[in-house]
C-alpha cells in the first residue's frame, strides 16, 4: 500500500504481463513466512516459480500429505500500477492435488476473503453465501479480459452467454469473483490466466455454496480458464459458453 499510495512504475515481463517492485517484495515476504512455518512444503509463485520443500520430511509432515502453497503477490498489477484500487494478494494451499484453503486480501478495499475445506467461506469474518438466483435471464455475468476471451476461441459462446443474462460487467481480477462469492453476481468467466489467479477462487466459491469448473471439462486450476457460479445457473452457462 505504501508503494501504491506514492505511485509505482511497472515493467513488462517476457510473457507481456506487468510486474512491479511491490510484486517481487510481496512474494518474497510470503515465501519467507511459509518457509519458516512449513519448511517441508512446496511453493509456487508468479514471480519466483516453483520451489520444493525440504527433502527430509518428518513423519508428521508426511502424514499431512503433499502440500504446495500457491501465491499471486498482486493480482491486478496493471490496476495497481495505474492507481486503480482493484487488486489483491492471493494465496492458496493445495494438498494431495486438491485446493483446501484460500485467501484473497484486497488492502485498498479493506476486504479479506478466506475459506477452508469444510469450514465455510468468509469476508472480514462474515459468512458468505452465493446467490439463490436460478434464472439465467435474471443473472449477472462478470468477466475478465475480452481480448483473451476472443484469442482463446470463446467469443461465440461468450456472446451467447451475454445474450442470455440480464447484466454483464467486466470487473476482472479478484472483484469479479468476489461478487459471486458474496451473492452480488451469479457468474464469473476468466480465461488465459494461471493457477495462482484461480486457486483461492475455487475453494472460496465452493465453500460459499457455488461451483467451479475449468473449461476443459474438469476442476483443475492449471488449465488457464474457469467458470465460477452460484451453482444454480452453472450447467446452462457452461452449455452456452461451450457451444450448446
Amino acid at each position: 500500500m505504501q508503494y501504491w499510495l506514492k505511485g509505482i512504475e511497472a515493467e513488462m515481463k517476457d510473457d507481456d504481463t506487468p510486474v512491479t517492485a511491490a510484486d517481487r517484495q510481496c512474494e518474497r515476504v510470503i515465501r519467507e513466512g511459509i518457509a519458516a512455518a512449513f519448511p517441508q512444503d512446496a511453493i509456487l509463485g508468479e514471480e519466483e516459480g516453483e520451489t520444493q520443500g525440504l527433502a527430509g520430511r518428518t513423519e508428521a509432515a508426511s502424514a499431512r500429505g503433499r502440500r504446495k502453497w500457491i501465491i499471486d503477490p498482486i493480482d491486478g498489477t496493471y490496476n495497481y500500477a495505474r492507481g486503480v484500487p482493484i487488486f489483491a494478494t492471493l494465496l492458496a494451499l493445495e494438498q494431495d492435488g486438491e485446493i483446501v484453503a484460500g485467501v484473497v486480501h484486497a488492502p485498498a478495499a479493506g476486504d479479506t476473503y478466506w475459506a477452508e475445506k469444510g469450514c465455510g467461506a468468509y469476508r472480514n469474518g462474515q459468512r458468505l453465501r452465493a446467490s439463490d438466483y436460478g434464472d439465467l435471464s435474471r443473472s449477472q455475468l462478470n468477466f475478465g479480459a475480452l481480448n483473451r476471451i476472443l484469442a482463446d476461441g470463446y467469443w461465440g459462446g461468450f456472446t451467447r452467454l451475454v445474450g442470455s443474462t440480464y447484466r454483464q460487467r467486466g470487473y476482472g481480477d479478484y472483484l469479479g469473483f468476489a461478487q459471486v462469492f458474496e451473492g452480488k453476481a451469479e457468474i464469473m468467466l476468466e480465461v488465459g490466466v494461471k493457477a495462482w489467479d484461480l486457486a483461492p477462487m475455487k475453494i472460496i466459491i465452493e465453500e460459499a455454496g457455488g461451483r467451479y469448473s475449468d473449461l476443459s471439462g474438469g476442476q483443475s486450476v492449471y488449465t488457464g480458464s474457469c467458470l465460477v457460479s452460484n451453482g444454480l445457473v452453472h450447467d446452462r452457462a457452461l452449455e452456452l459458453l461451450l457451444g450448446g
